[in-house]
């Protein structure tokens, strides 16, 4: 198949660019000893998880359904973060998952004895915010996520063998430096007596730029000083610009600007848009007025707000015009929605100059959510 006979809209995820994604992740693995697992909650296209798996130690998953997903298809290393189990997926979490991160002192207690042979974590809040506030950041003020300084009971820590924190979201290693040393001034006192250390996910290790020398110093340091094995858990650096969402233009409609409409929908196949907000790259497109035609891109929903930005370009669109989005195989499959009934988009692979569809969806897939 080829680039012009995909359905749209489609995500493509580029295995070539997950390849080089994966080597620098495993680099990283194999010169500090740290082991690196896929957050699933950012990329859970488990069609690639086989090739993940020949370069990452592992999964964490979120809850029972990603932890599931990985025992099926995944077949290492499986741990588990959820703010708070139930009674009744507990168990199963148990016999699926490696390592058991728990949340609060209160949720140790409840299920320690129940998490059999896997291995208790506690979630910690360092309370050090690098990110300056938002949806995304963990250590915001009245957050919920992790055990604070002042609610800390080292008299409770009896059968916990790991410490968890995740504080970073798109972050260099300069902030994962300065987080773990405020970390360790607080909490630094109880490393010895653990076994591993899981510095969560955020890191955006595989972005140009990004300083890998000082992620690695960092990660050797705490091993070698305390004799822990360290986690890392990034979703986005794993996929980071890997995927694409190819979309057509309907229509062009006017109203003080011109609007395309498009048959995709930032609100149902790329939430991120309305949710950071989040302006997505657009192949071939500028700014607003860096190019001679400027328009709105927006979606055939019925949500007014359901624009995806303003962009320019150097010829007319015009109806049946592909464009096509980058940066999207993370937080769009994982998040997307069937809001109005819009249709899923098909999934695809991308092998050099080769497409292939391994994924489409339909009504069936609209319905069999709602009864």
């Amino acid at each position: 198949m080829t680039f012009k006979d995909l359905p749209t809209p489609v995500y493509v995820i580029d295995e070539d660019k997950l390849k080089k994604n994966l080597e620098i992740l495993n680099g990283v693995e194999k010169r500090t000893g740290c082991k690196i697992l896929l957050a699933q909650k950012a990329f859970s296209c488990f069609y690639f998880y086989p090739l993940i798996s020949q370069y990452l130690s592992g999964t964490t998953a979120s809850g029972l359904y990603e932890a599931k997903l990985s025992s099926e298809h995944f077949g290492k290393e499986n741990h588990v973060f959820c703010p708070a189990y139930t009674d009744n997926e507990i168990d199963e979490v148990a016999t699926l998952c490696d390592h058991i991160v728990f949340n609060s002192f209160s949720q140790l207690k409840k299920y320690a004895k129940r998490i059999k042979g896997a291995s208790a974590g506690l979630r910690i809040n360092p309370e050090f915010s690098t990110q300056g506030g938002g949806i995304y950041d963990p250590c915001a003020p009245f957050s919920r996520l992790g055990v604070t300084k002042a609610q800390f009971d080292e008299n409770l820590l009896c059968g916990v063998e790991g410490f968890h924190i995740h504080t970073l979201c798109e972050q260099g290693a300069e902030d994962m430096a300065a987080t773990v040393k405020a970390f360790e001034k607080d909490f630094g006192k109880y490393f010895k007596n653990l076994k591993w250390l899981n510095l969560g996910g955020g890191h955006h290790i595989t972005k140009q730029g990004y300083n890998v020398e000082l992620l690695e110093k960092t990660l050797t340091d705490l091993s070698q000083k305390y004799g822990m094995q360290i986690y890392l858990e990034p979703g986005e650096a794993v996929a980071l610009n890997a995927g694409y969402l190819h979309t057509r233009v309907l229509e062009v409609v006017k109203n003080g600007m011109d609007i395309a409409v498009l048959d995709c929908s930032a609100e149902c196949h790329m939430p991120d848009v309305l949710e950071m907000p989040y302006r997505p790259p657009l192949m071939n497109a500028g700014q607003p007025s860096e190019k001679k035609y400027t328009y709105r891109l927006s979606s055939r929903t019925c949500l007014a707000g359901d624009v995806i930005g303003d962009y320019s370009f150097d010829a007319p669109l015009n109806e049946g015009d592909v464009l096509t989005f980058c940066d999207m195989a993370i937080y769009t499959m994982v998040k997307n929605n069937t809001f109005n009934g819009m249709p899923l988009p098909a999934i695809a692979v991308r092998r050099g100059n080769d497409y292939s569809i391994i994924k489409s969806f339909g009504y069936e897939d609209f319905k069999g959510r709602l009864s």
